[in-house]
């Protein structure tokens, strides 16, 4: 009987959750394609290696998310988990403030303003650490508790999914299920979090097993995932790579720079299973973010 009831309260709940949260189709149309943006329960893998510009991208995704709707933003909270240590808070608010501000403010009035809507914009962000996949396990399960509770967390970004790869590996020895056994938990962890609540969720992967066969059979392939690049290879646990529905895959463009002001540019290939082909698009970084080449 008691059982019944936990069933029946919990369902309760998980539609009233899930009606809360807001879809981020619309987050940015250059990376995602027309109709192929994340909805409610995606699961989208950014991959590439170090320096090709995923980190940059999660800043300016992440900044729509949180900023609130009167400045362009989505205003819904994220939750970010860094297992690289690399975020850099200060980088942030510069994003932050650039979206705010494309020109000098005018006043000081205008400067207070700005000021207090970067506030209430980190406002909606959460920024917890991992230091192994155990403890990036033990977090996702936390995050369960403050789902329940908080509807409008509709982002979880995971920078990295696979830091930990090659640690697991070493630990786990010669048997491949004890090597990849707390990745498969933190997936079903993902999976569940994703089916329940609505949660989208970005994931960083680190390019490091190079694809020999990817320039060769990339055009002509079927499979979703495949696109030319050399370090496209999948290696994380298959778990993973059934509940992903996009694929992200960052490169440095093969043009050097942005001719006017010598910016290196960078390319993304975005694969989903709602849509059909690759959609492509450039970027560059500057010091007030991204900013797209068309």
């Amino acid at each position: 009987m008691t059982g019944r009831v936990r069933m029946a309260e919990n369902g309760a709940q998980l539609l009233a959750r899930i009606e809360g949260r807001r879809s981020l189709q619309d987050i940015d149309r250059h990376i995602f394609p027309m109709n192929g943006g994340p909805v409610q329960g995606d699961v989208i893998e950014f991959h590439g290696v170090e320096g090709s510009g995923k980190t940059e991208m999660l800043y300016h995704l992440v900044s729509r998310c949180i900023l609130p709707t009167h400045s362009g933003g989505l205003e819904v909270e994220v939750v970010f988990i860094d297992t690289d240590y690399h975020f850099d808070m200060l980088r942030l608010v510069s994003v932050l403030e650039a979206c705010l501000t494309p020109s000098p403010p005018e006043s000081e009035m205008d400067v207070q303003v700005d000021t207090e809507v970067v506030r209430s914009s980190l406002g909606r962000l959460s920024v917890l650490h991992c230091s192994s996949s155990v403890q990036l396990l033990l977090t996702l399960h936390y995050l369960e508790g403050t789902l329940c509770t908080r509807p409008t967390v509709c982002l979880l970004v995971v920078d990295s999914i696979s830091a930990f790869y090659w640690i697991d590996r070493a630990n786990g020895g010669d048997s491949l299920a004890r090597q990849e056994a707390n990745m498969r938990k933190c997936t079903e962890i993902l999976d569940k979090l994703r089916r329940d609540y609505g949660l989208v969720v970005f994931a960083t992967t680190h390019a490091v097993m190079k694809n020999y066969s990817s320039s060769s059979t990339a055009s002509g392939s079927s499979e979703p995932w495949k696109c030319s690049s050399d370090f496209d290879k999948q290696y994380l646990c298959r778990a993973w790579q059934k509940i992903l529905t996009h694929r992200l895959l960052f490169s440095k463009s093969v043009q050097s720079n942005v001719p006017e002001e010598n910016k290196q540019l960078f390319s993304v290939a975005c694969n989903t299973v709602r849509t059909k082909g690759v959609h492509r698009c450039v970027f560059y970084v500057t010091e007030a973010g991204v900013r797209f080449t068309e």
